[in-house]
């Protein structure tokens, strides 16, 4: 799954196929003191016995449905309320999720998953085959607003056995197709006739996940409950609190005084802020790859980005390595590609962009940009080459990139702008109009390679995922060779060329991949880090009785 992040990582709490937009870690809060816990209402008896878990992110989630959730902080949420047929375990391996088993026939054409018999949605209904069946259905349904109907396009034919058996056949061989099936099953009952884009469960939702909605308090924070009924055992932790707070220093001031007990740290906080006794007495602070990386992305509609010799060009002029140095103090790495260093798709033969201004200056040139008035700014057919570039509020590494790469590019005598919204507004009213000339983004990507839903041509309608428009033949044919292919080592091969195209067309600027730099309160015992991250078993850490701190309600 992708999915737009809007702010540095924490890490997902359990990795399933989707890719999403980020903002951050994920999303105007107001900082209230603990010391006013109030019992404003009797704390329900599945929590009494347990402690919370406070985490913060710097974007409030726009949807609780995960075929609609396209962005970091929905998906985080979803991936707490809801469940897939499977998912990947903490070494990266797929495993049995509302599914305990499954049979994969005829080459790959066919899988038949095995359902299990335990789960209930958090009504109380029974989950059953009806649920798979319809959240398929509504995958494939063109009226459906789902940026993820493309991993399931290839299905010819679903077909419910019995109410704990289905059987998938596909069109041809799909690598993705098992690991796609991670994809959040949504309730039949409940959302049969309904448009997705109104239903209340959008903002009140009902899934089969650890845990339970409770309260959505707009602008402030969003509260889940155990569901002490989850197929997977009975969640450690008694509640649940995602607050939304926008800016790092608040964020950063609420973990000094323990208000937040889990986050994302920016490369200065981890490095330099956190270094004190009182953060290493209070807090586990931990260090790896993020699975995702930072972008501009250019809308390819734009004149200015149209020809490649001036996005090539753009891409010689900014250093990414002082990026990677000033911004994320050496915690990171420069990006080559929508590939990662260290992942089997990955090309290690393809070069670094060089930081290279006077060929930048040529390229421009040769494309028609030059100085011709002498005022220190290129211009062409009377037009300065000026363009303003959007990224999200919240995002304090993210703003400081931005500000390298306008100095730099005016070095050149490009003159760039940056603009800084809020994360909602910059999604809905930019980037899902396309009313933008470049945006400083970043992806959380899938663990299995597939780009098909951000560089595929059919995928530039309204509300997919390639909405700088990127189209060309050869990446599309490349793209579904991809996943026609189930040998590793052949699909490598085709993505290592993938990867070298869109290097070389560059419809993105491929900027960098951060390190994730979660931390988590000392408390909490049952951290486990693993390739899949620290919060790969989420639902299974605990506190003992001598250290809760929540047994009432947060202040709201």
């Amino acid at each position: 799954m992708v999915t737009l992040q809007s702010a540095q990582t924490r890490t997902p709490h359990r990795s399933k196929t989707p890719l999403f937009l980020r903002a951050g870690s994920l999303f105007l809060g107001v900082c209230l003191p603990l010391a006013t816990l109030a019992a404003a209402s009797p704390v329900p008896p599945n929590t009494a016995a347990r402690d919370w878990l406070v985490v913060s992110g710097i974007s409030e989630p726009r949807v609780l449905l995960p075929l609609m959730a396209s962005e970091s902080a929905s998906a985080e949420l979803c991936r707490l309320l809801y469940n897939g047929l499977v998912k990947y375990d903490k070494d990266l391996r797929l495993t049995g999720d509302l599914a305990e088993s499954w049979e994969v026939l005829e080459g790959g054409l066919v899988i038949i998953f095995h359902l299990r018999h335990d789960v209930r949605w958090h009504d109380g209904q029974p989950f059953t085959a009806a649920d798979v069946e319809f959240t398929y259905r509504k995958l494939v349904d063109p009226e459906s607003p789902t940026p993820y109907g493309g991993d399931f396009e290839k299905v010819s034919s679903l077909e419910v056995i019995d109410a704990h058996t289905v059987r998938v056949t596909y069109k041809e061989p799909f690598a993705p197709g098992l690991a796609s099936w991670g994809m959040g099953i949504i309730p039949k009952h409940l959302l049969d006739g309904q448009d997705l884009r109104t239903t209340p469960l959008a903002r009140r939702p009902i899934g089969t996940g650890p845990f339970k909605f409770r309260s959505w308090t707009p602008g402030r924070r969003i509260d889940l409950d155990a569901y002490d009924g989850y197929h997977g055992g009975r969640p450690g932790v008694g509640r649940y609190v995602y607050r939304v707070l926008p800016d790092p220093g608040t964020a950063f001031l609420e973990l000094q005084t323990e208000r937040v007990d889990h986050t994302g740290l920016t490369a200065l906080q981890y490095a330099r802020q956190t270094d004190t006794a009182f953060f290493d007495r209070t807090y586990a602070k931990y260090r790896y790859p993020s699975f995702g990386y930072n972008y501009i992305g250019y809308n390819l509609e734009d004149p200015l980005f149209a020809d490649r010799r001036v996005r090539k060009a753009l891409g010689l002029a900014i250093d990414k390595r002082e990026i990677v140095d000033a911004v994320l103090m050496g915690l990171g790495r420069v990006s080559t590609g929508p590939f990662l260093p260290g992942t089997w798709a990955y090309d290690e033969r393809l070069p670094e962009t060089p930081h290279d201004p006077e060929r930048a200056r040529r390229m421009l040139a040769e494309a028609g940009w030059n100085d011709t008035d002498g005022d220190g700014w290129l211009d062409k057919d009377g037009r300065r080459f000026t363009f303003i570039l959007l990224t999200n509020h919240g995002n304090e590494q993210r703003r400081m990139a931005a500000e390298i790469i306008q100095r730099r590019l005016k070095e050149v005598g490009i003159d760039m702008r940056i603009r800084i919204l809020e994360w909602g507004t910059l999604l809905k009213e930019h980037i899902d109009k396309r009313d933008f000339q470049a945006v400083l983004m970043a992806w959380n990507l899938s663990r299995d390679p597939d780009i098909h839903d951000i560089f595929h041509s059919s995928k530039t309608a309204p509300g997919q995922f390639n909405f700088v428009g990127y189209r060309s033949p050869e990446a599309d044919r490349l793209m579904e060779e991809g996943r026609r292919v189930f040998d590793e080592t052949e699909r490598a091969g085709i993505y290592r060329k993938l990867h070298r195209l869109l290097a070389e067309d560059e419809p993105y600027l491929f900027l960098f991949v951060a390190d994730a730099l979660p931390v988590v309160h000392r408390r909490f015992r049952g951290v486990e880090p693993a390739p899949a991250g620290i919060g790969h078993n989420l639902e299974s850490w605990t506190v003992e009785s001598a250290r809760r701190r929540y047994v009432r309600e947060l202040a709201s």
